[in-house]
């Protein structure tokens, strides 16, 4: 198969905003799997049974059903009720689906931190709010800082699921291209290197935060 590999750097131009859309939504996605993994990892760790119970069952069925399926049920589902976008649909779909692995990645982070160290601060008067908020949970996120960063990487390539529903991000600018210039693995190349571009990136970055924060030591 002869590839045209000159062909690349002059369609790299066309993939920039495809490749800013890739961005925008792992970056939004992740975002919100963020704030809806920490709130149901705290729900998961409750020993009352109505928090405990509904985060049990949100991490169990979307862990349990592929992101494509829960993409396209938000997408087809809420689009007419909510009068969701493509954007937002994805962005919610990727969100809801990394806040269940999320939640999984700091209730692990959470428990792993000494039991004696809540107990200390309650010994001090802290009540178990501010207990956990300021000392059990910034050793937390010490810990979940590298579950983390191969978290993003994974939406980053999750993303690529977003042109299923007519989101123009790296995947379907390369498809959209391919038809009109029949160069399909030529494409589909220059949106690979995007891909290992940022995966690069973000490996190189979480690095960074793992040595400024000491993770090793955590």
């Amino acid at each position: 198969m002869y590839l045209d590999l000159a062909a690349i750097p002059k369609y790299l131009p066309y993939f920039i905003p495809a490749a800013w859309m890739t961005l925008k939504v792992t970056t939004f996605g992740i975002l919100l799997g963020v704030i809806l993994g920490l709130g149901t990892a705290f729900l998961r760790i409750s020993e009352k049974k109505i928090f405990n119970i509904p985060a049990r069952a949100y991490i169990y069925i979307i862990r349990g059903t592929p992101l494509l399926l829960q993409l396209l049920f938000i997408y087809f589902g809420l689009r007419s009720v909510a009068g969701l976008s493509a954007l937002s649909s994805a962005v919610l779909a990727l969100g809801i689906h990394n806040g269940a692995y999320i939640a999984e990645i700091f209730r692990g982070a959470i428990v792993s931190i000494s039991s004696g160290q809540m107990e200390a601060a309650r010994s001090l008067g802290m009540p178990y709010t501010r207990a956990m908020i300021r000392v059990i949970l910034p050793q937390a996120l010490k810990r979940a800082i590298p579950a983390l960063g191969n978290q993003f990487i994974i939406a980053l390539k999750d993303s690529s699921l977003a042109s299923t529903i007519t989101i123009n991000e790296l995947l379907l600018k390369s498809q959209q291209l391919a038809s009109s210039n029949f160069m399909m693995m030529e494409m589909l190349l220059t949106a690979a290197l995007f891909y290992l571009f940022y995966t690069a990136l973000f490996n190189w970055l979480f690095h960074i935060l793992e040595a400024r924060l000491d993770v090793s030591s955590a």
